[in-house]
């Protein structure tokens, strides 16, 4: 599945006309390289080792940043390793909501399950019930009023690579689905 995911991706994004981005794993930690850092005339999206979801939740990040942050090494973003704080970890959740929503519709175009990542396993918090309605509120919102335009593209993609049904539908997702 892995190597659907990434090859959908490369056909949506890789050229060097258009957004010149690539997707590919075998990292022990996700990461973002605009070329400027890579030392390739790409920018490159890395993912976990060879994890779907990895895969995944990693491109939703891509279709989250704007164009500034495309140009920074890991979009500029901070990140609190394992271990966070409960404040941590609350700033965690409330970044993390789109890109976990829009990893959901992800999966969902590629048939398999979502599961919420806290990413906090050392501290023992899990995802909250807000963080789980949230992501739930927000893929509602994506449903009705659109996804931004390169999840959309990717979306669709995945969801006719995979031979899914579009992934846009509001009923596809309930709260209920998150634990």
């Amino acid at each position: 599945m892995t190597e659907r995911i990434v090859s959908v991706f490369d056909t949506c994004f890789s050229s060097p006309d258009g957004l010149n981005t690539r997707l590919m794993g075998g990292f022990e930690e996700p990461y973002y390289r605009p070329a400027s850092e890579n030392g390739a005339s790409w920018h490159q999206v890395e993912f976990t080792r060879d994890y779907p979801a990895s895969a995944l939740h990693e491109a939703a990040h891509w279709c989250v940043a704007g164009e500034s942050r495309r140009k920074l090494p890991d979009y500029g973003y901070w990140y609190a390793p394992d271990g966070r704080s409960s404040a941590q970890q609350a700033e965690f959740e409330r970044v993390e909501v789109k890109p976990q929503a829009l990893e959901w519709v992800f999966a969902r175009a590629c048939g398999l399950k979502f599961r919420v990542s806290a990413d906090n396993l050392d501290a023992g918090l899990g995802p909250s019930a807000v963080f789980k309605r949230d992501i739930w509120q927000q893929v509602q919102n994506y449903c009705r009023d659109g996804l931004p335009s390169r999840a959309r593209q990717f979306a669709g993609a995945l969801a006719r690579a995979c031979a899914q049904p579009e992934p846009f539908l509001a009923e596809h997702y309930r709260l209920e689905d998150l634990g």
